[in-house]
């Protein structure tokens, strides 16, 4: 019982001490890797994936598979939990912690093999809609 309480406080202790990123923060992470006339789709992706949280996990999807960190990348597909795998080649868990240059890597190679497709908070929120919201003109 103690163990369990001792997991469930550690859990919430890393989910509190995420780093829940500023739209700017995370443009001016972004812009030089991304085109800057996409980073509003990428912050509006970001928005509906994680809130702009670095740390996230999604729950469990229909095929078992699992979301990870800010961009929410898929352990089928680009990563595996506990070692390096997929084809991104990196353990999922690299995903949720506070430095997202691994995030922004395989992010970027899921763009170029599919574009925004890829990510269903990109197509259901930001494809085809106003993105106005997710400017980024006050940000350089």
């Amino acid at each position: 019982m103690k163990f369990l309480f001792l997991i469930s406080f550690i859990l919430i202790f890393l989910q509190v001490n995420a780093k829940i990123y500023t739209k700017c923060e995370l443009a001016k992470k972004l812009d030089g890797t991304f085109a800057r006339n996409k980073l509003p789709d990428w912050m509006c992706l970001v928005k509906h994936e994680s809130s702009y949280n670095s740390r996230t996990k999604g729950p469990k999807n229909k095929n078992g598979s699992y979301d990870w960190g800010i961009f929410q990348i898929n352990d089928k597909y680009w990563c595996r939990d506990g070692s390096a795998g997929g084809d991104c080649n990196i353990d999922c868990n690299r995903f949720i912690n506070d430095d997202i240059t691994d995030d922004i890597t395989c992010a970027k190679k899921i763009f170029n093999r599919h574009g925004f497709e890829a990510w269903y908070g990109w197509k259901n929120n930001c494809k085809g809609k106003s993105l106005d919201n997710y400017s980024i003109n006050e940000c350089f």
